[in-house]
């Protein structure tokens, strides 16, 4: 099992956007030092606690800061920018860092996002699934382009004004060949939209807000994409998100990581809570689909999403779930605002040299038969 990252990230407003940016930087930098796989991280116009505006500058910045892990957009939010500035920009970042590029892709789920950008009332997801259709297209093909899917807004070619003896009308190829990993994020329980990335190629990244009760729904539905499409899914392609803190002590672990009201993992589900039932969105949280509203407190929420406590509990917990959702390739690490940096980085640093070695150990030991 892989180690991965992902922030949204969500800070408290009151807090300076320089300094957050910072933070938001080291988190990454440390992973890097630790070995961590990869790392994602989130983008919102309009959101003054998820404050990365475009994810792929902010990440461009560190790839002279890090060596070997992956970067990630969590995601390029597609409805956001025509696909010709997208496949560009995202093959040069895959030239800067050399292949350590994941292309994170979503519709864009914030509305205000939408409505500041003009296109509140518009769909999408038709938006999204038209863009990567010509961001494919893109790397694939050579000039003269030409193209022009049916039912499709975006149009791409230089029937007008390619000099291709100059190099005008030429778009730009990744590194990776024949493209870099494309990955999306999976919110809904039992969503439709994991077949389709089977049957593309896209990679699933199941939202660590998700209850964990629903995420082999996403397996089962990538499995059926991938069938469809002729081809096996393969468990190192599935990432699954969680929201961990661990610490030295189990009591640190529970005041930091659950009961104190200036714990960073109460505010960030307090906003995700808030955020979910404004846009309709609590089922993420239910255990059954017709569990009353109500029930969804921040409380519950916080006891249902936040894993907690130290290496040998936290390891328990991850095995646990590892029984319930079935074998994942990447267990992705939440990533979340620093109230006390040095907890924040010591979590961090025994999620990567004491819980995922001792995870990878337990996977790895055969089980004992009955006669033993």
């Amino acid at each position: 099992m892989r180690l991965g990252y992902f922030t949204m990230p969500v800070h408290p407003m009151e807090r300076d956007w320089s300094q957050t940016l910072r933070e938001d930087r080291e988190a990454i930098i440390l992973a890097d030092k630790l070995g961590f796989y990869d790392a994602f991280v989130g983008e919102h116009l309009t959101d003054a606690c998820e404050n990365i505006t475009n994810s792929m500058m902010f990440q461009a910045t560190l790839i002279h800061a890090t060596k070997n892990i992956k970067l990630a957009t969590g995601t390029t939010n597609l409805a956001q920018m025509h696909p010709v500035v997208i496949a560009v920009n995202a093959a040069m970042f895959d030239h800067l860092s050399q292949g350590r590029f994941v292309m994170g892709v979503s519709p864009g789920a914030l509305t205000s996002d939408s409505e500041a950008i003009g296109i509140l009332d518009e769909d999408r997801n038709k938006i999204f699934a038209e863009a990567i259709d010509v961001i494919l297209a893109v790397w694939e093909r050579d000039p003269p382009y030409d193209i022009n899917f049916p039912d499709n807004r975006f149009k791409v070619g230089f029937a007008r004004t390619a000099a291709l003896e100059l190099g005008v009308g030429i778009l730009a190829k990744p590194f990776q060949k024949p493209r870099p990993e494309i990955v999306g994020t999976v919110v809904a329980p039992f969503s439709p939209g994991v077949v389709l990335m089977g049957k593309r190629d896209f990679h699933p990244l199941s939202a660590n807000f998700l209850l964990s009760k629903h995420l082999k729904s996403h397996w089962a539905n990538y499995v059926k994409g991938k069938a469809e499409a002729g081809a096996k899914a393969e468990i190192a392609d599935w990432r699954v998100a969680r929201t961990i803190f661990v610490a030295d002590d189990d009591k640190v672990a529970k005041r930091y990581g659950h009961d104190d009201a200036k714990s960073p993992f109460r505010f960030y589900f307090e906003q995700m809570r808030a955020k979910m039932k404004r846009g309709n969105r609590l089922y993420v949280f239910k255990i059954y689909k017709e569990q009353p509203d109500e029930e969804i407190t921040d409380d519950y929420v916080i006891d249902n999403c936040v894993t907690f406590g130290s290496v040998n509990k936290v390891v328990d917990e991850i095995l646990k779930l590892r029984e319930e959702t079935g074998d994942f390739g990447e267990l992705v690490y939440a990533g979340l605002d620093w109230v006390d940096s040095t907890l924040a980085k010591r979590s961090m640093q025994l999620m990567a040299e004491e819980v995922i070695p001792r995870v990878n150990a337990a996977i790895r030991k055969p089980a004992k038969t009955a006669a033993e």
